[in-house]
């Protein structure tokens, strides 16, 4: 697994490899974004040689992991992909539910910005809650990190954060809804493509914990998505290129109900098979966001 991280009583940023709880860091690696560069087998040949040419490992416990995109590479996500997610849309929306029904069929998908690499937190960093929204939701989803040639080359778990009371209101909201800081998170890492040999069979699971217990919890599974990869890689580089890589969050089938918001000091931990577990607390609005959260980490 490929991460980003820092060392006790550093401020630079080090893209590594995650193994069997030790990192090594990556020789000559200064930034995920390089790594996105490469082609699918550029990267596996850098990769193997790295690691008969890495440095002293450190302990896992030893480091902090941050969010494993950097440079300009973009966040990006795609909605309504799962039946649930457009049940739930429509369940929201005061006004256009019928909407959310014509996406889910149409050809073309909905398909939206979600983060700049800065804005975006790692595993163990804050995520937030609006302070203008009423009903918040975290949604678990599998992110695929596609290098600047348009390929797939690796895997990753997204927390696409959401207003479900700013977007209920009225579609044109979505950007508000979705795209602020502490709205998305990313992690623990980046695992190779040719290390996940059914992407379409992932499980993912969910807990959000309140006051020490759990306050909401699901599973799903990847192979409920209603769109294929392939076109929704196709939609996305139609027209935009992405020199420094991009991630595509595919959109998800797990959807709290309008019952059960998130709250500040809620811990929400997103699994998913052989990518690990993305765990984030969770802080209402942006000065608390700012206050746990140095965003003008160099690098970060």
């Amino acid at each position: 697994m490929v991460v980003r991280y820092l060392v006790a009583g550093s401020e630079r940023a080090v893209v590594g490899l995650l193994d069997h709880g030790r990192v090594l860091p990556l020789p000559g690696v200064q930034s995920t974004a390089s790594l996105w560069a490469l082609s699918l087998d550029e990267l596996g040949v850098r990769l193997a040689r790295a690691l008969v040419d890495a440095g002293p490992a450190t302990a896992l416990a030893e480091v902090t992991l941050l969010a494993p995109v950097d440079g300009l590479t973009e966040v990006w996500a795609a909605g309504v992909t799962y039946r649930i997610s457009r049940d739930a849309r429509m369940e929201e929306s005061d006004r256009a539910a019928d909407i959310y029904q014509q996406v889910y069929d149409a050809a073309r998908p909905e398909l939206f910005f979600k983060s700049a690499a800065w804005r975006v937190s790692g595993d163990g960093e804050p995520i937030a809650i609006r302070s203008d929204s009423t009903v918040d939701v975290p949604e678990p989803e599998l992110a695929l990190v596609v290098n600047r040639f348009g390929e797939i080359v690796g895997y990753t778990i997204c927390n696409d954060v959401s207003s479900r009371s700013i977007e209920g209101e009225n579609p044109l909201y979505l950007p508000q809804a979705k795209v602020y800081l502490g709205g998305c998170a990313l992690g623990p890492g980046v695992v190779p493509a040719w290390e996940v040999p059914d992407p379409l069979g992932l499980t993912i699971d969910m807990t959000i914990t309140r006051a020490g217990r759990t306050f909401w919890s699901g599973s799903t599974n990847t192979s409920l998505l209603h769109r294929p990869f392939d076109d929704l890689l196709d939609h996305l580089t139609r027209a935009d290129v992405f020199p420094d890589g991009v991630v595509l969050s595919t959109g998800t089938s797990l959807v709290p109900p309008l019952s059960h918001p998130l709250e500040a000091g809620d811990t929400v931990s997103i699994s998913i098979d052989g990518l690990g577990t993305l765990t984030n607390q969770v802080v209402r609005g942006l000065d608390d966001l700012l206050a746990t959260s140095d965003r003008r980490r160099p690098g970060g």
